[in-house]
């Protein structure tokens, strides 16, 4: 019995860890949802519904560990593999999607500047597809990024770093030459693209579909390292539920040590030796 409540209490334990990690995932989703800076919506709600999953599967195991309910820790040892799976193909599929992109340094600059070039294809098509990217784009605007650096001087843009979507949309490529505000020369298509005005700046330009690009891939690279450290805890979870499963099973049979009534000091030969015993002694007398 002591091995039961050992391994029943080390489980409800490691449940409540796994508890305490759902309210990072659902932070990081509703802070997705939110942020000014991420301005891509696909990535809140997976995961939102991981964080809200691993909360029910983690409530589930305080249930069959805590009350020796063997139903209901089978429920939850299967509900925990699928969402081992399920988190295992979705961080190696977010590692493989994130693994391009990073930006390019621009000579006697700190900031760099991003081309759709260097990013994975199906980030790439899903960004700038037209419906997506019109919701992306509506998020750019709204975040103000661009009024942050409206006051910049040349000094500036030579000192100080700036964000992807700041890079890509508040103003034209560095390596751009005007002349009376037009430019001149065979150049970057972003640089024909680019308007001083407000509310046109570079947001048509194909480096600001690249900064936002960028902005996805860190928070998506970030959620993937997330993922990791969550399924490692899942993993380590799921063992010990394993255990926790085979004790309530013994509970619920009436035999702590299984059908033999085995233990590590009372081999099952010598309980079926000492019954034999008690039965000839009984027909004896």
């Amino acid at each position: 019995m002591y091995h039961q409540r050992l391994s029943n209490t080390v489980i409800g334990y490691l449940n409540l860890i796994t508890l305490l990690a759902s309210v990072p995932l659902i932070g990081g989703g509703l802070w997705l949802a939110h942020s000014s800076s991420s301005c891509q919506s696909a990535l809140q709600t997976p995961l939102l519904a991981l964080g809200f999953i691993v909360l029910l599967v983690s409530l589930a195991g305080f249930v069959g560990a805590c009350f020796g309910v063997a139903w209901a820790l089978w429920l939850y040892l299967l509900s925990i593999l699928i969402l081992i799976v399920a988190l295992l193909g979705f961080t190696a599929f977010g590692f493989v999607v994130t693994a391009g992109g990073g930006g390019q340094p621009v000579p006697g600059r700190v900031y760099r500047e991003y081309k759709l070039g260097i990013y994975s294809s199906w980030l790439k098509k899903h960004i700038t597809d037209d419906k997506n990217w019109h919701t992306a784009l509506v998020c750019v605007v709204g975040s103000k990024a661009c009024n942050k650096i409206a006051t910049y001087t040349p000094l500036d843009y030579l000192q100080r770093d700036l964000s992807p979507i700041q890079s890509g949309c508040c103003k034209p490529p560095t390596s751009c030459m005007y002349s009376g505000g037009m430019a001149v020369a065979a150049q970057d298509n972003d640089c024909y693209r680019w308007n001083n005005a407000p509310d046109i700046l570079c947001y048509g330009c194909e480096s600001c579909k690249a900064g936002v690009l960028e902005q996805v891939r860190r928070n998506w690279h970030k959620i993937s390292v997330l993922n990791v450290i969550v399924l490692i805890v899942l993993i380590a979870v799921y063992a010990m539920g394993c255990c926790a499963f085979r004790n309530a099973r013994r509970f619920d049979s009436g035999h702590p040590y299984g059908v033999n009534h085995m233990s590590k000091t009372t081999p099952g030969w010598d309980y079926y030796w000492w019954r034999w015993w008690r039965d000839r002694r009984e027909q004896l007398y």
